[in-house]
C-alpha cells in the first residue's frame, strides 16, 4: 500500500518524532510505501500534498492533538493517539487497509480515535482539545519563564529579606516585565486553542477574551484569578458552544458573517458573562484555598506532595497524567508557590537520566539500538524532556515504568522536604543553571537520588529477568 500520515503531540519535541520514526520502520518491514508528516514544536516538516493524498490508499493519523481531517476525505482513515504509534506502529497500518472511508466533518467534528465506544471517543476528543491548547501555551510559558529566570540570575540584587531583587529601571528589569508578558498570555492561549480545537476559528477569539477573563479576578471581584481550571473552563465552553451555534441552520444571506460576527460574538457574551456571574467567584476561591494550603505545608506533608507529583510525572513520561501533574505546578508559580514545580522540576528529568546511566553501567542488559538511544536520554535528561525515556518504556513497560516511578517519587520528595523551588514550568537541570531554582544543592540531590534509585532498580529488574529466562532456557535443554 501507499500511506500517508500525521503524528502530532502537545509539545512537538519528543513523542511527534519517535512516532513518525516507529511508523516508517514498520511501513518498511511491512513492505508498505509510507509518507509521514510531523507536527512538530517548528510546525508541520515533511508536510503531505494534495498529491500524496490523492496517491495514497490508507491515511493513519497518530496525534495527542487537534490534527484536521477535511483534506482526507474519501480516504481510508485510522485515528489515534501518538502512543500506539509509537508503541503498536504495525496495528495502525493493518488496522488502515481496512478502515472506514472518511467522508469529511459534516459539521460534526470529524473521527476521533477508531473505536465502537461513544465513551471513548468523547474521552479522545476531549483530551485531543485539551492538549491542544497545552500545545500552544507552552512556548509562551517556556520563553516567559525562562526570561524572568535570567532577569533574576543576571540582574537580581540581595535585597534586605535575603532574596534578590532587580533594580527598577534596568535593562533586566525590562526583561523581566516581557517574561511577565508570557505568564500573561499562558491562560488565555490556553483557553483559546481549546475552543480551536473545538469549533475552529469561530471558537479562537471567545475561547482566548473568556480565558483572559478568568484569569483577571477584578472582572468578578476577587483578588486573583481562577488560572488555568477557569481556563479549561472556558476554553470547553467556548469551543462547544460556538461548535452548538455553528451547526444551526441560518439563512443563506446570513451564512458568510456567521463565523466572524455571529458566533463569535455571542459565544463571548455568553460564556464570559456566566464566568463573570456564576463561575468566577467559587473557583477563584477554590484555587486560592488550595494555594494556600500547597504553600503552608512542611516537613512530611510536603514529602507527600512530592511523592505523589514524583510518580504521575514519571508514570507515562508526558502523556495526560504527567502532564496533569505539570501544569498543576506551572499553575502556581505566578501565584507566588514554586515548591510544586520544584518537585516536578526534580522528578521530570529522572527517567530518561536514569535510563541512559542504565546503558552506560551495564551495557549487557540493553540492545545497540538502546545503547545510541541512553547517549540521547541523558542529553534529553539535562534539558528537562522526560519522554526521553520512552523507547526504553515500549520496549519493557513491566521493569521501566515502576522503576520510573520509584526514582520519580525519591526525587518529588526530597525536593519537598528540602524545600527546593522552581520559578520556571520546566525541569532538568537546565533551570538550575539558569537560576530558576532555588535550593540548587537540595534541588541537585533530589535529581541525583532519584536517578540512582531508578538506574539500580531498572538494572536489578533486567538482570533479574534475563537470569531467570537462562535458568528457565537451562532447565528446558537438561528435560
Amino acid at each position: 500500500m501507499k500511506l500517508v500520515a500525521v503524528t502530532a503531540c502537545p509539545t512537538g519535541i519528543a513523542h511527534t518524532y519517535m512516532a513518525a520514526e516507529s511508523l516508517a520502520e514498520a511501513a518498511e518491514q511491512l513492505g508498505h510505501e509510507i509518507k509521514v508528516e510531523t507536527q512538530g514544536s517548528v510546525g508541520a516538516e515533511n508536510a503531505l500534498t494534495e498529491q500524496d493524498i490523492a496517491a495514497a490508499d490508507a491515511v493513519i493519523i497518530a496525534a495527542d492533538k487537534d490534527v484536521p481531517l477535511d483534506r482526507f476525505a474519501g480516504k481510508r482513515l485510522v485515528t489515534s493517539g501518538v502512543g500506539p504509534g509509537i508503541n503498536r506502529p504495525k496495528d495502525l497500518i493493518e488496522r488502515s487497509a481496512s478502515a472506514p472511508v472518511w467522508q469529511g466533518s459534516g459539521g460534526d467534528g470529524g473521527p476521533t480515535a477508531d473505536t465502537s465506544r461513544s465513551s471513548g471517543r468523547e474521552r479522545s476528543a476531549l483530551y485531543k482539545s485539551l492538549m491542544n491548547g497545552v500545545s500552544y501555551m507552552i512556548p509562551f510559558v517556556v520563553v516567559g519563564g525562562l526570561l524572568i529566570a535570567l532577569s533574576v540570575a543576571l540582574g537580581g540584587q540581595p535585597d534586605p529579606e535575603g532574596g534578590l531583587a532587580i533594580p527598577e529601571g534596568s535593562f533586566w528589569a525590562i526583561v523581566n516585565q516581557v517574561g511577565t508578558v508570557g505568564f500573561t498570555l499562558m491562560v488565555p492561549i490556553l483557553s483559546g486553542y481549546i475552543a480551536y480545537a473545538i469549533a475552529d476559528r469561530p471558537g479562537l477569539a471567545p475561547g482566548m477574551i473568556c480565558g483572559w477573563i478568568a484569569n483577571n479576578g477584578s472582572f468578578y471581584g476577587s483578588d486573583s484569578g481562577a488560572g488555568f481550571i477557569g481556563a479549561i473552563i472556558t476554553g470547553f465552553a467556548a469551543g462547544y458552544l460556538a461548535l452548538w451555534i455553528k451547526r444551526r441552520p441560518v439563512p443563506t444571506v446570513v451564512r458568510p458573517i456567521m463565523p466572524i460576527i455571529v458566533i463569535p460574538l455571542v459565544t463571548t457574551i455568553i460564556v464570559g458573562g456566566l464566568f463573570i456571574l456564576v463561575l468566577g467567584v467559587p473557583i477563584s476561591t477554590a484555587f486560592d484555598a488550595l494555594t494556600t494550603f500547597l504553600s503552608n505545608l512542611q516537613g512530611g506533608s510536603a514529602a507527600v506532595l512530592g511523592v505523589v507529583i514524583g510518580l504521575m510525572i514519571a508514570f507515562d513520561m508526558g502523556g495526560p497524567i504527567n502532564k496533569t501533574a505539570f501544569l498543576f505546578g506551572a499553575s502556581l508559580i505566578a501565584s507566588g508557590n514554586t515548591e510544586v514545580m520544584g518537585m516536578a522540576g526534580a522528578a521530570i528529568p529522572v527517567p530518561p537520566l536514569a535510563m541512559g546511566l542504565a546503558t552506560l553501567v551495564r551495557r549487557q542488559l540493553f540492545t545497540s539500538q538502546e545503547h545510541e538511544m541512553g547517549y540521547a536520554a541523558l542529553f534529553m535528561g539535562f534539558f528537562g524532556i522526560t519522554e526521553g525515556a520512552i523507547p526504553f518504556a515500549a520496549a519493557d513497560p513491566a521493569r521501566v515504568i515502576p522503576a520510573n516511578m520509584a526514582g520519580g517519587a525519591v526525587a518529588g520528595a526530597i525536593a519537598g522536604v528540602v524545600g527546593a523551588t522552581d520559578a520556571v514550568p520546566h525541569g532538568g537541570l537546565i533551570v538550575a543553571l539558569l537560576g530558576a531554582v532555588g535550593n540548587v544543592v537540595g534541588y541537585v540531590i533530589a535529581i541525583a537520588a532519584g536517578t540512582l534509585v531508578t538506574t539500580v532498580l531498572v538494572v536489578a529488574l533486567k538482570w533479574r529477568a534475563e537470569h531467570a529466562g537462562t535458568a528457565d532456557d537451562e532447565v528446558a535443554a537438561t528435560a
